[in-house]
């Protein structure tokens, strides 16, 4: 499993997308992110042998991975090369909430973010019925085209990102305490992504 994550960052010194980094790494990476002795061995491993494919995939999980592995990765990471993406540019910007909690059962979150003049949103779809679950949750770079798409559903009013990512964050809790319930594979792919921006929102 150590080397499979080694050659999974194999293409991310070539790639220009901070978005692609994370969408790439966050799938790949998901399902182990809580794997401590994993990452440490990993992380070990890219430190005795610096090239740029080591210090992207440090610098990737640095941003990615949650409690001690990020830390480890951060701190590793800063005695390689850096590379063409800089994932500390991400940006927030508005966020919308849509309530059929009565009559559907659910709510919708549109967040809107940014890396420069590149702008991306994830939608996550709330179940209410089933505890506040997050059931599906995917990105978009068409970020008009998925408001209107949700303005024809719900009423949808602006809410900030500190009260829209502590939403997140309680359902997200209750997901990863119980990872066997059904959600969308959507879900454990952004899985990363979306915990990434939980934390810089709420923290």
């Amino acid at each position: 499993m150590e080397q499979a994550v080694v050659d999974a960052g194999r293409p991310l010194p070539q790639l220009t997308d901070p978005l692609e980094v994370e969408l790439q790494v966050s799938a790949f990476i998901g399902p182990f992110a809580g794997n401590e002795a994993l990452w440490e061995a990993v992380v070990g491993h890219l430190q005795e042998v610096p090239s740029r494919r080591s210090g992207a995939l440090l610098t990737a999980l640095g941003h990615l991975l949650p409690g001690r592995p990020g830390e480890w990765a951060r701190r590793a990471a800063a005695e390689q090369s850096r590379p063409q993406w800089d994932l500390g540019a991400l940006t927030f910007g508005d966020c919308w909430i849509g309530d059929r909690s009565i009559d559907a059962g659910y709510l919708a979150l549109l967040c809107s973010y940014a890396y420069g003049d590149d702008r991306h949103a994830m939608v996550f779809m709330i179940d209410e019925i089933s505890g506040s679950l997050t059931r599906h949750a995917f990105l978009t770079r068409r970020i008009e085209e998925a408001l209107e798409r949700l303005k024809a559903e719900f009423r949808l009013e602006l809410i900030t990102a500190e009260a829209a990512h502590w939403l997140l964050s309680r359902s997200y809790d209750r997901f990863e305490r119980r990872p066997g319930l059904g959600v969308s594979v959507d879900v454990h792919h952004t899985r990363l992504v979306a915990r990434r921006r939980i934390g810089l929102a709420v923290n």
